[in-house]
């Protein structure tokens, strides 16, 4: 009895999969087969969408601006920028108006739709903005966007190209820029996969401006475009030419691609060992990596496993030298070659070891393309189908179930819509039939959501061609326009040319005039060079000659001192003040030879000096220097004994004849990065009553110290561009008083 219940329970469980089976084959409204959702497009719920059209900017309503969706409803903005249009989840809304840039919104809700347009800058206004704006090198500016949006927007990138060529119509675009904006073209054109315009775009820029680069992305783009003898002749072209090593390498590696996609297993591998031994020879640590990797590849389609094998295993271990995403992408090429030879056992753990990779890397930018076989969603579907390929269906299961999750947390459908068909059919294997009609309507809603996207992608790609196309006409009428702008340059040399040959006689003359004009402005500037020369060379002189003179009042007067000190029998004072200075001597003497000391230097040198002079008048002035902290000293220079002259005449000709005691403040503040302010400060008489007290020998006797300065100065301002400026004012309304400052410039 009991065998008879255990084969009615087999023939039962044979009746059920059978009929699921013939559900799946004929056409059940959730087949396999089936890329269509149920519902079709046209049958979808419909209803009024509000919305309304605003500028980015501004935020203010657009009025009249055309809503459309293609092939159904049409509808345009009263004056507050609203409209009305019968639409249904997932139509795609068209906002066209010449006033901004045509926007395109797919429909996800009922909700009310608010639309911010970007008002347009191309063209004349491009052209007018260029006009404003002289100083701008606007094909710079419109290159950069171009290259910046290359692999986002390709109508976009390539309308920055062409605002690029619109920016330098009107003078004539450059061979240069020519060369540069087709260039950008071609890799817009290559990794949009449109390698036929690419072609075209690389060849324009190499007929501006050969260079290597170029000519190596057009052999690229010949390859891909399955031009396989031009590729190989342009490659070859190149190894004839003086290039670096890396290029040298990066052509052996190109030869070796383009033999392996025709199949010529010999070639492409004699190719990528050329390229192998160079990369090794000269370090090229990347490319010894990708080269045996490609190798292994190139024996692997020729049939030779267990070569393809060892290379594979070199790559595997300088990539793990590397870093874990190139670790990871070599995993997965050889995973995938393991595969190809049914060794699912290290295909499974190199996939592991991938995903391992990948989770190390999270906290990097991620994976923006979800078409990359490293996203966790594909290795994860990986490793359940080689499971599955060993009948090993309980171990497949965890992983198809993290696949499937994953790749709805990236939305990647193609992946979820794979992972959760085989699901559905390892169940139905395994006789556990809920889960697997779960899992299959689980299937149809994905296939269902795949096929409104890949419906709303095909009308993008549509609309994506027709953009491209329009642009890639205007950028050759740009292009048709330069040639006859070349042209019409052509026929007027010629005609010169002409006028030319018949005035021989009157262009000899007028060139023998322009020589000898010529010799006389060549002789004129050696003399005017030859006069600046000297002229330099006098004023270096007449540096280093008042750099050597001192104050001979300071000098005799300090003599003078030392000699009332011993007078007074006051020996000790007298050789503290010989000492002090003997060692201002020394500076002076030692700096006497630069054009300028550190900032610092003088601020000693100024410190000794003023401390001299309170020693010989203690009861007629107190004083202090102060330096601001953050006032970097030696980052600034000054020229030697600057400040002296000035701090005499404070001392000598104000606080000296002031009845009570005095100040003198002496005050270093730096004004910005490039400035320091200096000032000297007294409360003295001031110079107008300082100037009555003079005697008729002193008004006479020009002040040697004050002469100095001010032609070292002037002499300094005009060799390096106004060095110092200095200011001198009364401190009081009284005129007593004296304030200089000195603004050191750093440079």
């Amino acid at each position: 009895m009991q065998q008879t219940a255990y084969v009615y329970q087999i023939m039962l469980r044979r009746i059920v999969y059978i009929v699921f089976f013939l559900g799946v084959l004929f056409g059940t409204p959730h087949a396999y087969g089936q890329v269509r959702s149920t519902e079709s497009v046209s049958s979808r719920p419909t209803f009024m969408l509000n919305g309304q059209v605003v500028d980015a900017e501004t935020d203010l309503p657009i009025p009249k601006v055309n809503i459309e969706i293609t092939g159904k409803e049409y509808a345009t903005t009263n004056n507050a920028g609203e409209f009305r249009i019968k639409a249904s989840i997932g139509d795609e809304l068209v906002i066209k108006s010449d006033a901004f840039e045509t926007v395109y919104y797919t429909v996800v809700d009922r909700q009310r739709v608010t639309v911010k347009a970007v008002p347009a800058t191309t063209g004349n206004a491009a052209i007018k903005k260029i006009a404003r704006n002289k100083n701008v090198d606007y094909f710079k500016v419109y290159m950069d966007s171009a290259r910046y949006y290359l692999k986002t927007d390709a109508p976009k990138s390539i309308g920055f190209v062409t605002q690029a060529l619109e920016a330098v119509a009107a003078k004539g675009a450059s061979r240069t820029q020519n060369a540069t904006a087709f260039t950008t073209l071609g890799d817009i054109n290559a990794y949009w996969q449109q390698y036929d315009l690419a072609i075209a775009n690389y060849k324009r820029s190499l007929d501006a401006q050969n260079t290597t680069e170029r000519r190596l992305k057009l052999a690229n783009a010949y390859m891909m475009n399955s031009n396989y003898q031009e590729s190989i002749a342009t490659y070859e072209s190149l190894l004839k030419q003086s290039i670096s090593n890396y290029q040298r390498v990066v052509i052996y590696e190109g030869l070796g691609d383009v033999y392996k996609a025709i199949d010529d297993i010999v070639n492409s591998v004699s190719s990528y060992q050329q390229g192998l031994s160079l990369a090794k020879q000269y370090k090229i640590t990347p490319k010894v990596t990708d080269l045996n990797s490609k190798i292994g590849e190139a024996y692997a389609q020729g049939g030779a496993v267990e070569e393809a094998e060892g290379y594979f295993d070199n790559s595997l271990n300088l990539a793990n030298r590397e870093n874990k995403t190139r670790a990871a992408t070599e995993k997965n090429r050889v995973a995938d070659f393991y595969n190809q030879n049914q060794d699912f056992e290290k295909e499974i753990q190199l996939r592991q070891e991938t995903l391992s990779e990948l989770d190390d890397l999270s906290s990097a930018p991620a994976e923006t393309d979800v078409a990359s076989p490293l996203t966790p969603q594909r290795q994860n579907y990986k490793i359940a189908s080689a499971y599955v390929a060993q009948d090993k269906y309980e171990e497949a299961i965890p992983f198809l179930e993290k696949s499937i999750e994953e790749a709805e947390k990236n939305e990647d459908l193609v992946v979820k819509k794979d992972a959760t068909r085989k699901l559905s059919e390892i169940y139905r294997d395994i006789g556990n039939f809920g889960k697997a009609a779960e899992s299959y309507e689980n299937y149809a809603e994905v296939v269902n959501e795949l096929y409104v996207k890949k419906e709303q992608e095909l009308s993008q790609a549509a609309r994506f061609s027709k953009e491209m196309a329009l642009k890639q006409s205007r950028i050759a009428g740009l292009e048709n326009e330069r040639e006859l702008n070349e042209s019409r340059y052509q026929l007027a040399f010629e005609n010169q040319e002409l006028i030319e040959k018949n005035n021989r006689v009157q262009r000899w003359i007028i060139g023998s005039l322009i020589m000898i004009a010529l010799l006389f402005l060549w002789m004129a500037y050696n003399q005017y060079k030859s006069v600046r020369q000297q002229k330099y060379a006098n004023n270096l002189l007449a540096l280093k000659s008042l750099r050597t003179q001192m104050n001979p009042h300071f000098i005799f007067n300090a003599l003078n001192s030392v000699n009332s000190f011993i007078a007074r029998n006051d020996e000790r004072a007298a050789n503290k003040y010989l000492s002090e200075f003997s060692q201002l001597m020394r500076s002076v003497l030692e700096n006497s030879e630069e054009d300028f000391i550190p900032l610092s230097k003088e601020i000693e040198l100024l410190r000794l000096y003023v401390k001299l002079e309170h020693f010989r008048f203690q009861d007629k002035f107190d004083y202090e220097i102060h330096v601001e902290e953050s006032l970097a000293v030696d980052q600034f220079v000054i020229p030697p004994m600057l400040l002296q002259p000035y701090v005499e005449n404070a001392v000598w000709h104000g606080l000296r004849y002031k009845e009570e005691k005095g100040n003198l403040n002496i005050r270093f503040t730096q004004r910005d990065t490039e400035t320091v302010v200096i000032e000297i400060i007294d409360d003295g008489i001031g110079r107008k009553k300082s100037k009555a007290l003079k005697t008729e020998h002193q008004k006479k006797q020009k002040s040697k110290g004050m002469g100095n300065i001010q032609k070292r100065i002037a002499i300094l301002n005009q060799m390096y561009k106004d060095k110092v400026d200095v200011t001198i004012e009364n401190v009081f309304d009284n005129e007593e008083g004296t304030k200089v400052v000195l603004l050191v410039k750093k440079d």
